[in-house]
This record gives structure tokens, C-alpha cells and sequence, in this order.
């Protein structure tokens, strides 16, 4: 198409974006006391009294509208992937089009079981450290707010890490990046999911980041065994080896 009907057809995709979270947001909004207590319920037995509190006159309008929309773009999640795949679909072939729902339903999950394993997991313990080391040195006032975009932001990070094992899975299989590459290098991946651990984390506690760190190692194993079994069964042991980019080729003999 011409440069006029991209820009068209792109600011059509993103309309239905904004309109949809907009939607979506002003739903949530009126649910939000329901996810509020959602999100309380995981780190309450670790506050003082179990009680939070909110100390600005606009702290509670704050609080809802800006929960509303974070929780409605991440409900928008699925819609915003497909919106922005299927603005590029018409430049792919056909054999790389049949990829693309599997690609949208693979991210959705993947983000999702991010950020429930957040929830259920890290969350608790994270917040009982944290809320352990103020109380360690002072009496803590929970201020509901910074407490909840807290909680969101572990839930978001958790979120787009788990996004990893699909990052893995299409530079392999795709040969981007060798599959022998990635095995040769596990030292440099091992220490640079170290280092992105401690970023993704907001808070920066070991323990966060130690649980952050073990999730994202399993990840990116659980990656390349179906990496490999996915090559290996379309194109043999030989294609473990090619490459588009021959990056650590000096450890590819390491693969065994």
C-alpha cells in the first residue's frame, strides 16, 4: 500500500486500542474496590492491623482511575498483540502467517502465567521481606497506593519476563541465533538473566530477585529443549547448528 494507507491503517489499528482500554477502563473502575481487595489479600497478613491507609483527599479517585487503567490494559493484552501483529501480517509470506495466532495466544499466556505466578509466589514473600526490614527500623504506615503500584509493577515485570521462552524459541528455530549458540554460551546467558533479574525486579531484594532469577533459568531451559526437539524433528541434529547470525561460534563445538 502507499505510505498514506499505512499511516491509515495504523491509526485505525491504534484507535481500536485506545477506544477498547478507554472501555475497558471505565468497567473497572467500578470494580475496582473488588480488585483492590484482590490485590490486598496476598500481602494484608504481613501489614500491621491488616490495615492500609490513604492520605491525600484525591488519593482514592487517584488510586481507582490510575488502577483502572493498568488493569484495563493489561485485560487489553491479547487485543493490543493481535492489533499490532495484524498491522504487519500483510508483509509476511504465507508459511510465516500461520505463526502469528499461535505467537498471540503463546504471549497471552505466557504473560498471564507471569504474572499469577507473581501473584501467588513472589508477591507474598517479596512484600513479607520488605515490610519486615521497615518494621526492622520503624513503624509502618501502609499507604495503600504505593502499595498496590508496587504490587503491579512485580505482576508487570513478572509478566514480560516470562515473555522469554517465546524470545528463545523464535531465534532458534528460526536460525537467527544457533541453537548450538545459545547452548555453547549458557555462561554469558546465565549471568546476563542474573543481571536482568535485578532490573526487572523494582524492589531489588534478594529474595525477589533469587525467585525472579530461578523462574527465568527454568524458562529459558524449558525454551531450548522444545527448541530442539522442534529442529531437530523438521531438519535433523544439522540444523542445531545454522545460523543467520553466527554469534559464540567458537562455542558451538561445546554442544554435545
Amino acid at each position: 500500500m502507499p505510505l498514506f494507507d499505512h499511516l491509515g491503517e495504523l491509526r485505525r489499528r491504534l484507535t481500536i486500542v485506545v477506544v477498547s482500554v478507554f472501555a475497558a477502563a471505565i468497567v473497572l473502575y467500578f470494580a475496582t474496590p473488588v480488585v483492590l481487595d484482590i490485590l490486598e489479600d496476598p500481602i494484608r497478613s504481613f501489614v500491621p492491623d491488616g490495615k492500609f491507609y490513604i492520605t491525600t483527599t484525591l488519593g482514592g479517585f487517584g488510586l481507582r482511575f490510575s488502577l483502572a487503567i493498568k488493569m484495563a490494559v493489561v485485560m487489553c493484552t491479547p487485543m493490543i498483540i493481535w492489533q499490532i501483529l495484524a498491522f504487519f501480517l500483510p508483509a509476511l509470506r504465507p508459511n510465516e502467517r500461520k505463526w502469528v495466532v499461535p505467537t498471540v495466544l503463546a504471549s497471552t499466556v505466557l504473560f498471564f502465567l507471569g504474572a499469577i505466578f507473581c501473584y501467588f509466589i513472589i508477591i507474598p514473600a517479596g512484600f513479607e521481606w520488605l515490610i519486615g526490614e521497615t518494621s526492622a527500623v520503624a513503624t509502618a504506615l501502609p499507604d495503600l497506593e504505593n502499595y498496590v503500584n508496587m504490587e503491579l509493577l512485580f505482576m508487570i515485570g513478572f509478566g514480560v519476563a516470562f515473555e522469554l521462552p517465546l524470545i528463545i524459541f523464535y531465534l532458534s528455530v528460526f536460525h537467527i541465533v544457533s541453537y548450538a549458540a545459545f547452548r555453547g554460551a549458557w555462561r554469558y546467558v546465565y549471568v546476563g538473566l542474573l543481571v536482568g533479574s535485578a532490573v526487572i525486579t523494582p524492589d531489588g531484594s534478594p529474595v525477589t530477585l533469587g525467585l525472579m532469577y530461578g523462574a527465568l533459568l527454568s524458562l529459558y531451559e524449558i525454551s531450548l529443549a522444545i527448541a530442539r526437539v522442534v529442529i531437530t524433528a523438521r531438519e535433523g541434529k544439522e540444523g542445531l547448528f545454522v545460523s543467520r547470525l553466527d554469534l559464540f561460534s567458537d562455542d558451538e563445538d561445546d554442544e554435545e
